[in-house]
């Protein structure tokens, strides 16, 4: 059953495709994290993984998303300091429910031959990327991690999905908040297809 604001209660059964890139970022240049929630570092570089997501039915909700995760001690953990999706729902239950800080965007994808997505906020440019997937295994395989925001709120995330290896290239805004990007090239992308996603059901970090 929903609540009144239109999204239902968690966990979020969830399907779809996924999109991601890595890249190592310093530390200072990190887009800034809830308070006590420290990156997972290396010589001073942080993991960043940025990632279009296409959720279709039939899961509970269906929208488009572009979301930026940091990896963070405690792992696998990620936080979320930057994210936008087209849904209201999914805006108002990330918040609710998960403390995650989504946005609206407008976004346009397509999935052949290549996939091609853009994200833009108030009519201005967040980002583009393009995807050429290279492999794709033909099984699926199972994923576990957390996701942590402010509070702290801890939430568990559990995934199956074909995973294949990409290549991309990505365009950020000169002066939007994924500038931190730009002019970085990732260090691997990878594809999700016909993913299976459970989020949610964790509780508070302590």
């Amino acid at each position: 059953m929903s609540n009144p604001a239109g999204y239902p209660p968690e966990p979020w059964h969830l399907r779809g495709h996924l999109h991601v890139s890595a890249w190592c970022v310093p530390a200072r240049e990190l887009p800034e994290l809830p308070p006590g929630i420290r990156p997972l570092t290396v010589v001073g570089r942080a993991l960043v993984l940025a990632a279009w997501v296409d959720y279709r039915p039939p899961g509970v909700l269906s929208y488009r998303e572009l979301m930026v995760t940091v990896v963070v001690r405690g792992g696998p953990v990620v936080s979320i300091p930057h994210i936008w999706v087209d849904s209201p729902e999914s805006l108002a239950g990330g918040r609710a429910l998960w403390h995650i800080p989504k946005e609206l965007a407008e976004f346009t994808m397509s999935d052949a031959p290549d996939f091609e997505a853009e994200a833009r906020a108030d009519g201005d440019l967040l980002a583009r990327a393009r995807f050429r997937r290279r492999r794709v295994l033909p099984v699926p395989l199972p994923l576990a991690f957390s996701v942590l925001q402010r509070g702290p709120k801890r939430s568990r995330v559990r995934v199956t999905a074909r995973l294949g290896v990409a290549r991309s290239a990505w365009s950020v805004a000169a002066s939007g908040p994924l500038a931190f990007l730009g002019g970085r090239r990732p260090l691997l992308s990878l594809v999700a297809r016909d993913f299976r996603m459970r989020f949610g059901g964790g509780s508070r970090a302590r």
